[in-house]
């Protein structure tokens, strides 16, 4: 397993035992709906506890004020746009603060994957999610899956990290499906190793980034 993204930390205890059992990065959302979101302030205060991982701060649709501000104060090593951002936002993002973007992109069909190939030589890494269940205000962290098997259609020039609904209880699963695509170089995790929504368990992070080492 390459990375490991630990996204939706909020306390220092969660960084540093995410920093300390190898997660290749980290993640701080500023998304006001979301239990995990953080200020621009509270994120600056844990990402110096990050160690050699890469801090990622996570946005959806945001403009450019707010993301001056965290970029500004934050002075994060990445950038995820989790929302609608289109290719032509991925590029305005890129060149503003020349930083590598991450692109979330939500899959649900066959049909969803297609679209991962037209980021090519825009984002630096895509995020596969799985679509929020109808109603969701959250376009990630629902603890829901997609269906795996349409990753052997994936065709990408640009690395991609597999989220959704991903835990102890389908690490196997999860990373069965990451080897078997060339273009999957590892995981991103929330809601999968927390005791209610945005509580980090420390303990579960730990035992997660173990079992990931350990296969």
């Amino acid at each position: 397993m390459n990375d490991v993204k630990i996204c939706g930390l909020s306390t220092v205890d969660a960084v540093q035992v995410a920093r300390d059992e190898g997660a290749s990065h980290l993640g701080f959302i500023f998304f006001e709906k979301s239990p995990r979101n953080v200020s621009a302030e509270q994120a600056r205060d844990l990402v110096v506890h990050k160690g050699d991982a890469k801090s990622v701060a996570v946005s959806v649709n945001a403009d450019d004020a707010a993301l001056d501000h965290v970029v500004t104060t934050m002075q994060p090593d990445m950038l995820q746009l989790h929302g609608g951002e289109t290719i032509e936002r991925v590029r305005e993002v890129k060149a503003r603060y020349g930083l590598p973007v991450i692109k979330a992109l939500a899959v649900r069909e066959a049909a969803d994957l297609e679209r991962a190939a037209t980021y090519d030589g825009v984002a630096d890494l895509l995020l596969l999610d799985a679509k929020p269940p109808k109603g969701a205000d959250l376009p990630g962290g629902n603890g829901v899956t997609f269906d795996w098997s349409l990753l052997e259609a994936l065709a990408t020039r640009t690395p991609v990290l597999l989220s959704g609904g991903i835990g102890t209880h389908n690490i196997d699963d999860a990373l069965a499906a990451v080897r078997g695509n060339e273009s999957l170089i590892g995981i991103d995790l929330s809601s999968g190793v927390e005791s209610a929504p945005g509580v980090k368990d420390t303990g579960a992070i730990a035992a997660f980034l173990r079992r990931t080492r350990s296969i």
